[in-house]
């Protein structure tokens, strides 16, 4: 079986990451993760994440590179991105609460498993933006 593809997006902007807190379905309501979504057939992962994030957040972003690895994900495996917020001020549409973390931040909230791999070497990342 062919595991779907999904993106998300460690949006930084002034040494900080965007989180986003999800409402659905209940086993990750109120547990914390990088905004994004599937890759629809023909897209890029790039063409998918620029999307799913002006759809979730109604923002544009740029992406900058992709974090190592990947994580499955039951039926998904995803890929996460570091990205520049372009232009906007994000809006959650899909999630009930944002926040802006710092590098010593990330552990303040409540990730979902999916997402934690990727946490080390975001915090590396904000770590040297914040020198």
């Amino acid at each position: 079986m062919q595991l779907q593809l999904v993106v998300g997006a460690a949006v930084v902007r002034a040494g900080r990451v965007l989180a986003a807190r999800r409402t659905a379905p209940a086993s990750a309501a109120g547990r914390w993760e990088f905004p994004g979504g599937k890759v629809d057939p023909g897209e890029t992962l790039e063409q998918a994440l620029v999307r799913e994030i002006g759809e979730e957040l109604g923002v544009t972003v740029r992406l900058d590179r992709w974090l190592a690895g990947e994580q499955p994900i039951g039926a998904y495996v995803l890929r996460v991105a570091l990205c520049v917020l372009e232009h906007g001020e994000p809006t959650p549409t899909e999630h009930d609460r944002l926040r802006w973390l710092a590098a010593g931040e990330l552990d303040d909230v409540d990730w979902l498993d999916g997402d934690r791999p990727f946490l080390s070497e975001l915090s590396a990342v904000l770590t040297t933006l914040e020198t």
